[in-house]
């Protein structure tokens, strides 16, 4: 539908091949104020939202039938069939109402789970700049119509099919359409109406990406009706993955369910053949097969995944794929950005430095109070040429823009552009804007430099800025006492000295030159940023956020080892770094990096080092390397460049407020606050996650060992069913599966971010847990055997209907005693806060009273096969369930005298 009213409206001539202004009138819009907001509105109602229909979204019927496809389900199917065969309805009623109950929870629960997911995929939802009303504004993507003026920057995604109106050397990666590598220049100059797609120039693309420069463009096709809706049917929906985790369980549980049938088969024949009635043994068959898999792990998994990704987005870390959270708990090395990551992004000018000194510039921030120095008097700027020449460049050379706001002065654009402004505003300079009669060579991470040259009427004008080595290197003249001079060879150590000592105090160096040009020279980029006339350098600090010190302490515990990696010089990384509490002692420049071998970069590496001035090829390297030593690397960016890194590492964060959607479409995690302390937490959370995995994983094991074992002891011992399918399913379903959920929101235990991090293949079932299974398992069985014969002596159908219920009892009140022995799995049960985990008091106590529940409410007896029971009998049951505790307790004592023993080694 969508499609269809967007080439109603089309025209007969092609937008592409339409003049920019004919497609504005066409269009109703208006270059300078875009649409209105009141008719944005309305032809959101006719066009639909700017979105693609996914392919793959799972409905809500199939997540509930898969909660039935499964081996176990299938046994219990024909076991509640045979039970109806043989005239046991109630049995068969009881059994087929549990596994319903149980496929209705799990749907509940992993339909939650998915919605949960789109809720945080929505904040992750990519956004894009438009005027309105004669405002810029951000929105979402989803909310742009044909006829929107739409803004757009190196590392955006462009948002929907746009007829350029204005491009400075624009270039856009259009590989994900056309299957180009190479980005392809774009201008708004109209082509011929049959010019193949991948070379319209005056067309941008949704979905391809912002590599080089900057344009605006008119929204001409959104959604269904664009280029990629039309050939691909793309969907940028985050669509559900299997992580390892979940990986790991299905075989663990194929493996158990393998187990199961083997050995009831196995026991069922035996009995058959040793003269036992064939249903009796087929229920013991069935009640074994169902006591060895814990049915409720894989829904007790799939919302503690979903309640682990709500609890990061609190952290500050939108997760876009669930095997983040997994990886984050394993991460050895964290290789983060220092800009807006480790430090605020609030760039302000503090020195500059000129041929005839150095001045300093007062105020912090984007307010532009403030005013310049020398050797500590104030300095009448107008008195100055050499400093308004250095505060018109960088004014000019800028893409930055300031506004006051009633919450004080904003900025939008780059931050160090930012202070560039803030600093000429300090001299009352009027803001510029680049015009139609400026051309601009753009900086990227290669050229690392940016010109504007604007066309006056005697000749040009080039306003440059850029890395101090690449600017220094294409200058042939410098400005002294308002003239320019050729630069000599002491001037160039003089510069030199001074990039060193404000690189030292922890600035980043910006350089700003500029060059006359005559009219009829060629304006080539190349050609252009040659001799060069230096007017001086720009010291920009960037304070480090205040939490980043505590959060790199709490890496370095964790045995995390901490990599900066920044496009700042070499001394001002490391001033930095020593700035935030990050021990490094050497800085390793790109250039040095080049010239390493894997092995000794690696050596390198692993050293207290900061990376300097890297490129996105380094980048991607020593990410590769660090994996194949076998390190979980999360590596952070938030540009096009930091792309192939993102992706590569185990964990790509990216940054959710300066990051571009380039960045965070190859990220697996996204940082809505830019903070490193927020990645730290993040770890931390990804920690107590698996711990808690593994936690209700054992103790779901430890319960159906205890089961299995009373099962098969009692086959041995020649007595009757100990218990039945229904009773099985009712502990494992019901009473386990609540129990299981609540551990798994058990609190970060002490210590847990005092220790290295987990080896990313360590199995959730290791030599310790399977002992501390085998062990409490075993002891739940020896209480449901003791139960069950002690009073089982009589031949009064009523005893003996007590002893059945005795044991079902025992087992379950056992088993909700033995989930506090895994609230920790090495710290004693005393050491913790008791109600730290309100849930599992809840869960605990509400399943007991379930239990009583199913021993005096009558239509529950008549289900579970139980019968009342007196005050004595439960204390009997309490008396020998109550040691479960002291088990656990001496075995955690074991393991923890064996630590200290290894580590006193």
């Amino acid at each position: 539908m969508q499609k269809q009213i967007q080439a109603d409206t089309a025209p007969k001539t092609p937008w592409h091949a339409l003049p920019s202004a004919e497609v504005i009138s066409q269009l109703g819009s208006d270059l300078n104020s875009g649409l209105s907001a009141a008719e944005s509105q309305a032809r959101l109602k006719s066009y639909g939202p700017n979105e693609l229909l996914s392919t793959e979204e799972t409905r809500w019927y199939t997540v509930l039938l898969r909660q039935f496809w499964d081996v176990i389900i299938g046994i219990l199917m024909i076991a509640a069939l045979m039970s109806a065969v043989t005239g046991e309805l109630i049995d068969a009623a009881a059994i087929l109402i549990i596994v319903v109950l149980n496929g209705v929870l799990g749907f509940i629960q992993e339909w939650k789970a998915e919605q949960a997911l789109k809720a945080l995929q929505q904040m992750l939802a990519p956004q894009c700049t438009v005027v309105r009303d004669g405002h810029e504004l951000q929105i979402q993507a989803a909310q742009i119509v044909p006829g929107d003026l739409v803004h757009l920057r190196v590392g955006n995604r462009v948002p929907a099919d746009l007829r350029l109106t204005a491009a400075v050397n624009l270039k856009v990666d259009e590989s994900a359409l056309t299957g180009e590598s190479d980005s392809v220049s774009k201008g708004m100059e109209p082509v011929d109406e049959s010019t193949p797609l991948a070379e319209k120039s005056s067309m941008a693309w949704m979905g391809t990406a912002v590599t080089n420069g900057h344009a605006s463009g008119i929204v001409v096709a959104t959604g269904e009706a664009t280029e990629f809706g039309r050939v691909a049917q793309l969907t940028q929906a985050i669509g559900p993955e299997t992580t390892p985790l979940q990986r790991r369980t299905a075989v663990l549980g194929k493996q158990l369910g393998l187990i199961a049938i083997v050995v009831s088969a196995l026991i069922a024949v035996g009995g058959w053949f040793a003269g036992k009635p064939t249903i009796d043994m087929f229920l013991t068959g069935v009640s074994l097969a169902v006591a060895v898999v814990p049915e409720g792990l894989p829904a007790v998994i799939t919302i503690t995944l979903a309640l682990g990704v709500r609890a990061m987005a609190k952290k500050q870390a939108l997760l876009r794929r669930l095997t983040a959270a997994e990886a984050l708990g394993a991460a050895s090395v964290v290789c983060t950005d220092k800009t807006g990551t480790l430090t605020k992004n609030e760039m302000t000018v503090q020195q500059i430095w000129l041929p005839a000194g150095h001045i300093d510039v007062t105020g912090t921030g984007y307010d532009p109070a403030g005013h310049f120095e020398v050797d500590g008097e104030r300095l009448d700027y107008q008195s100055r040429p050499d400093l308004l020449a250095f505060l018109e460049t960088g004014l000019r050379c800028n893409h930055s823009t300031l506004q006051q706001t009633d919450e004080g002065w904003q900025q939008s654009g780059e931050p160090t552009e930012a202070a560039l402004v803030v600093a000429a505003y300090k001299a009352w300079m009027p803001s510029v804007e680049t015009g139609e009669d400026s051309t601009e060579f753009s900086f990227n991470s290669t050229r690392k430099r940016m010109t504007v040259v604007e066309r006056k009427s005697e000749g040009s004008l080039a306003h440059v800025k850029g890395a101090p080595e690449v600017i220094l290197g294409r200058c042939q003249r410098i400005l002294k006492d308002n003239d320019e001079q050729p630069l000599t060879e002491e001037d160039r150590q003089r510069i030199q000295q001074a990039y060193a000592e404000m690189a030292n105090q922890g600035l980043r160096v910006l350089a700003i030159a500029r060059r006359t040009l005559p009219l009829d020279f060629e304006l080539d980029e190349d050609a252009v940023e040659q001799d060069l006339t230096l007017l001086g350098l720009a010291g920009i600090i960037d304070p480090p956020r205040p939490e980043v010190s505590a959060a790199i302490e709490t890496a370095a515990l964790a045995g995390i080892h901490v990599i900066m990696i920044t496009g700042d010089a070499a001394p001002t990384a490391l001033a930095i770094a020593k700035r935030i509490g990050l021990s490094a002692e050497q800085a390793l420049t790109g250039n040095e990096l080049e010239q390493l071998d894997d092995e000794a970069l690696l050596e390198r590496l692993m050293q207290k080092i900061v990376i300097a001035r890297a490129t996105p090829e380094q980048k991607l390297r020593i990410v590769t390397l660090l994996q194949g030593e076998g390190h979980v690397v999360a590596m952070t960016g938030d540009g096009v460049n930091d792309a192939p890194a993102l992706k590569k590492a185990e964990i790509g964060i990216a940054m959710g407020l300066r990051g571009t959607d380039v960045a965070k479409g190859a990220a697996d995690m996204v940082l809505t606050d830019d903070n490193f302390s927020s990645i730290i937490n993040a770890v931390e959370e990804g920690r107590r996650q698996y711990d808690n995995i593994q936690k209700f994983v054992l103790y779901l094991l430890s319960s159906n060992t205890g089961e299995v074992l009373a099962i098969f002891c009692n086959i041995l011992l020649g007595g009757p069913l100990i218990l039945l399918p229904v009773q099985i399913l009712w502990m494992n379903l019901v009473t386990d599966g609540v129990t299981a959920v609540a551990l798994g929101l058990e609190p970060i235990e002490a210590g847990n971010m005092h220790r290295p991090p987990r080896d990313s293949n360590q199995p959730l079932l290791d030599r310790r847990g399977m002992v501390m299974i085998g062990l409490l398992g075993s002891y739940l069985a020896a209480v449901t055997l003791w139960l069950m014969y002690d009073y089982w002596g009589s031949d009064d159908p009523h005893d003996k209907a007590i002893a059945q219920t005795m044991a079902f009892c025992g087992l379950i009140i056992a088993e909700k005693i033995n989930v506090f022995n895994f609230r920790t799995l090495r710290t004693s049960l005393f050491r913790l806060n008791f109600f730290s985990n309100p849930w599992i008091l809840i869960a605990c106590i509400g399943m007991i009273g379930l239990q009583v529940a199913a021993v005096y409410v009558p239509f529950l007896q008549t289900a579970l096969h139980t019968v009342p029971l007196g005050l004595q009998d439960w204390g009997l049951i309490v008396a020998l369930t109550l040691p479960v505790l002291v088990l656990g307790e001496v075995y955690k004592w074991f393991l923890r005298r064996g630590d200290s023993e290894v580590a006193h080694v």
